[in-house]
């Protein structure tokens, strides 16, 4: 058996770590206390060989190298943006024999007092949202829970986030007592993240683990295109924060901009909003606006979003659009933009405009595509 074809145990549950462990023969009565022990030196030391395991038996530590790895997925290539935003292509382990190794991106926002992870849910993307550049991806196939986990991994590897570890010189890292260069995690990155609920479900269990990654599940956000029948279950599986990519106020554009809107129509979706398990004015939904040149941004749809949202605890975040070569649309105007964001604001809404980060790598928002060949082949084939 080589290398490539051992299973990492980077991106783990604590049960699948028991079924590792189980395969080895381990007794039934050792593998809670070993699971702790490698839950521990994974995801809170971020442990890339197991002899560095010291409280782990020297036996069970060859035992574990014989058959499985703490490889990572491979970093192919880092794109650092002048306002210090990083974008990763992450070429995944291939998951089968037919599997050349999938390819993600995911991106790193970094501020004075925080910094927020992007990641992605799936192998391009479900949906053809019509100002998404990663909506003209055709879906290859779900992430794992593993691969989902891996991607912060990845991170707290490249950030030096991890114990003993030293941060990049380039570009801006969170500093300060307690701050974690990841202290956030939003699933806004490729992918619908309610079509893959099950592994994100199960990701995020490992992500708020407080004996291990240590994320509060209020510092991450899923945002959802608008899957309606898995919205009030995302909630009462997880806790996190909910994010809801709206974009129109009314059905007929929201057809063409966001076309699962044919599917759960705006009412339908904020129905499940207001009933969301745990929503409150302590933990509001967001709600993304991507601002459109005469397409969504009059005094007439800033009204319109303000009725809608009556009774739903929300904020609205207004979302610059994000261009790319041959993208259909225009960015409103920042006067526009800036009336628009004091109409909601006057009607008792926070309504920050989001600042563009990582234009010029191509990593804002709705810009994520990997550039590859490979990616845009693969992405084709399965579709057909």
């Amino acid at each position: 058996m080589t290398q490539t074809q051992k299973p990492s145990l980077i991106g783990e549950t604590r049960q699948g770590l028991a079924a590792r462990l189980r395969a080895l023969d381990l007794p039934e009565r050792e593998i809670k206390m070993r699971v702790a022990q490698l839950w521990n030196w994974i995801y809170f030391h971020g442990a890339r060989d197991f002899d560095a395991m010291l409280n782990v038996s020297k036996m069970l530590r060859a035992r574990l190298a014989e058959h499985y790895t703490l490889e990572r997925p491979e970093i192919v290539s880092e794109q650092v943006s002048n306002d210090g935003t990083r974008k990763w292509l992450i070429r995944l382990r291939p998951v089968d024999a037919h599997d050349k190794g999938a390819e993600i991106e995911c991106v790193y926002i970094p501020e004075e007092d925080r910094g927020t992870l992007c990641v992605s849910s799936q192998v391009g993307c479900t949906l053809t949202c019509t100002f998404c550049h990663t909506g003209t991806q055709r879906l290859v196939r779900n992430l794992t829970a593993q691969e989902i986990v891996a991607q912060l991994v990845v991170a707290r590897d490249r950030l030096g986030d991890f114990p003993g570890l030293t941060p990049p010189t380039d570009g801006l890292i969170p500093k300060g007592d307690g701050v974690r260069a990841v202290s956030n995690v939003v699933f806004m990155g490729m992918g619908e993240p309610l079509y893959n609920l099950d592994h994100v479900s199960d990701a995020l269990g490992v992500l708020s683990d407080g004996e291990g990654l240590s994320l509060s599940r209020r510092r991450i956000t899923v945002s959802t295109s608008g899957v309606v029948p898995q919205i009030g279950e995302l909630g009462a599986r997880t806790g996190a924060m909910l994010a809801i990519s709206l974009h129109a106020v009314r059905d007929d554009l929201r057809d063409k901009l966001v076309p699962l809107n044919k599917k759960y129509p705006i009412a339908e979706l904020l129905q499940a909003c207001r009933d969301y398990p745990g929503a409150s004015n302590a933990r509001r939904i967001t709600f993304e606006y991507v601002m459109l040149k005469e397409i969504n941004d009059s005094d007439a749809d800033a009204r319109e979003l303000v009725r809608l949202l009556k009774g739903v605890p929300a904020k609205i975040n207004l979302i610059p659009f994000n261009p790319w070569p041959g993208a259909p649309y225009e960015c409103s105007d920042w006067e526009r933009i800036e009336k628009f964001s004091d109409i909601v604001f006057n009607a008792g809404y926070a309504s920050p405009v989001r600042t563009p980060r990582g234009r010029d790598i191509l990593a804002a928002c709705g810009q994520l595509k990997s550039e590859t060949e490979k990616l845009r082949a693969r992405a084709r084939l399965a579709a057909q």
